[in-house]
């Protein structure tokens, strides 16, 4: 898709991505710092620790400087989040996405945790910006908020019981 080649390849590797029928992709201008494993699937603790460590891992040891992170842009959707650059791209389904959030002390860092789709194990995908991330935070609440409405609360609903 980024070349526009064509070809044959696995589709064990690949996701069908369709149109987003609600019709709304918010577009976010960051710089993708990188991704590293997490043993749990949530918590402001467990997304501080992996920005902390994402951070450590660019730094170059031989000439004391850090790795510059590549410019990328985030896309949000009800489909997922889609990132894409010249040195990345990635999608995450919706559904696989645990928790996300800025840092609590310094919201130019955000960070969002995804599960792999087929194993028990999870990853923090961390980004920063020169400005806030807020934005970017509100527009992943929305896309589940919606995610939410389509599929869980149709497919799962709840009601209330009340016994006399």
């Amino acid at each position: 898709m980024r070349t526009g080649a064509t070809g044959i390849f696995p589709a064990f590797y690949v996701v069908k991505v369709a149109r987003d029928k609600a019709g709304w992709i918010e577009q976010f201008l960051v710089r993708f710092l990188g991704s590293v494993h997490v043993p749990i699937h949530k918590g402001n603790d467990m997304l501080c620790a992996a920005m902390q460590k994402v951070h450590k891992c660019r730094y170059d040891t031989t000439e004391h400087t850090m790795k510059p992170p590549s410019g990328c842009v985030v896309e949000v959707s009800v489909k997922g989040v889609k990132i894409s650059g010249d040195q990345c791209f990635h999608f995450f389904q919706l559904k696989n996405i645990s928790f996300c959030g800025c840092h609590p002390k310094h919201s130019k860092y955000f960070g969002f945790i995804t599960k792999h789709p087929d194993q028990q194990r999870f990853a923090c995908h961390v980004m920063m910006s020169e400005t806030t991330l807020h934005p970017l935070a509100e527009s992943l609440g929305r896309a589940f908020q919606q995610y939410y409405k389509e599929h869980i609360g149709y497919s799962c609903p709840t009601e209330d019981i009340f016994i006399d």
